[in-house]
């Protein structure tokens, strides 16, 4: 790696360990939280808990690995290569697994029919993963041009995405109760735009002269974007999403509460 800093290199390593802390936390908070919300959104909960596990898990392998590919002289102020590889492919194995996952949260907890939760779930799920799929090859490729094309190729899915959220649920969010509606609104927004800031990362390299597209040659500066920008991604679209679904299970167990409950008194 060209030129990285010792400050950057502690940015990159102070960012890395808050993302471990942050997914953990988040995890613990979800699975403590399932039974406060009705039976029937509780699956929900389980797999935002899920997501995030897999997620500080992953966090824990990258830390790891960052720490291990560096010798550091705090004294001298200096950062070296230590020769053994750091490797980056542990965001796309954990995104493999809990970008597909996020979108069936969604689904998940807006309570759709049986039919429809399987066939939503299973379509944003497979185009959720092919985005993924595709990205990887540029993220790991040693010039511009390859970045530039797979990236536009992992642009195709996102943009099916988009439209199976904003066009293919406009009824199931009408569909949804008033308390909830907005709710959900705002996590498809916060889906959407904290989503579209991992391009915005991807590409990174282009505008701040990294010489190079690979992690391992790429510029200090250019690494401390792509690092610390996919942490602050990962901990928005994971974990702020996850509080998100919560709310929307909450304030829909009230609706399911005051329903069942007032059946039964009856």
């Amino acid at each position: 790696m060209e030129s990285l800093t010792l400050g950057q290199y502690e940015f990159i390593y102070n960012a890395l360990s808050f993302g471990i802390a942050t997914m953990a936390a988040a995890t613990l908070f979800f699975w403590l939280s399932r039974d406060s919300v009705a039976p029937k959104y509780r699956a929900a909960l389980v797999i935002s808990g899920l997501v995030t596990f897999i997620a500080a898990y992953h966090y824990w392998r990258i830390f790891g690995s960052w720490s291990d590919a560096f010798v550091v002289n705090a004294g001298a102020g200096t950062v070296e290569l230590s020769g053994q590889k750091f490797n980056d492919a542990y965001r796309y194995v954990d995104w493999l697994l809990t970008v597909p996952l996020l979108l069936v949260e969604l689904i998940l907890v807006m309570g759709l029919t049986r039919a429809e939760t399987i066939s939503k779930g299973v379509r944003l799920g497979a185009l959720a993963a092919l985005m993924v799929a595709l990205g990887y090859p540029g993220e790991i490729a040693t010039d511009m041009n390859s970045r530039l094309l797979w990236g536009g190729l992992s642009m195709i899915p996102f943009l099916f995405i988009l439209y199976e959220l904003f066009v293919g649920l406009r009824g199931s969010i009408s569909s949804q109760p008033e308390e909830a509606r907005g709710l959900v609104r705002l996590a498809i927004w916060v889906t959407v735009l904290s989503w579209s800031f991992y391009p915005i990362v991807f590409f990174a390299p282009l505008l701040f002269g990294a010489g190079n597209a690979n992690i391992a040659t790429m510029s200090g500066s250019a690494a401390m974007i792509v690092q610390v920008g996919y942490t602050i991604a990962d901990i928005v679209a994971k974990a702020g999403f996850g509080v998100l679904i919560f709310m929307i299970a909450s304030a829909k167990s009230h609706e399911w509460r005051a329903k069942h409950i007032g059946s039964d008194a009856g």
